[in-house]
């Protein structure tokens, strides 16, 4: 198993509610819409900061995606679709602030919790 993990940062001509609206209700639809990512993806989630963080110091970054794939080729296989490169990878220029996002790719070593990323 793959895990991406993108931090996001939004495209400034966006406020924090348009940023997570659009992240939420456009573009995670048309992520989920790729064919490819039927057959490939175990787990995709989005992280939003909430506004009392507690003792946690926030970070710089508007929110988090993390998809689970089950392998590189099936990774490769998604981002690599026409879906994602017609239709998704142009959704992202026009919400995302693409050159101060950092994406880190992986393998999951599980601490605490289910070993299966398909369980809720």
């Amino acid at each position: 198993m793959i895990k991406l993990t993108m931090f996001l940062k939004r495209n400034p001509a966006l406020d924090r509610e348009e940023f997570v609206r659009h992240h939420v209700e456009r573009h995670g639809p048309l992520f989920r819409s790729i064919p490819e990512a039927k057959e490939h993806v175990l787990r995709y989630i989005q992280t939003h900061p909430v506004e009392d963080m507690g003792s946690v110091k926030p970070a710089d970054y508007d929110g988090t995606a993390e998809i689970w794939f089950d392998s590189v080729a099936g990774m490769d296989a998604v981002l690599g679709s026409e879906t994602y490169r017609k239709t998704v990878f142009p959704d992202e220029k026009s919400f995302l602030d693409h050159d101060h996002c950092l994406t880190l790719v992986g393998t999951v070593e599980v601490m605490i919790g289910d070993t299966d990323p398909a369980a809720p």
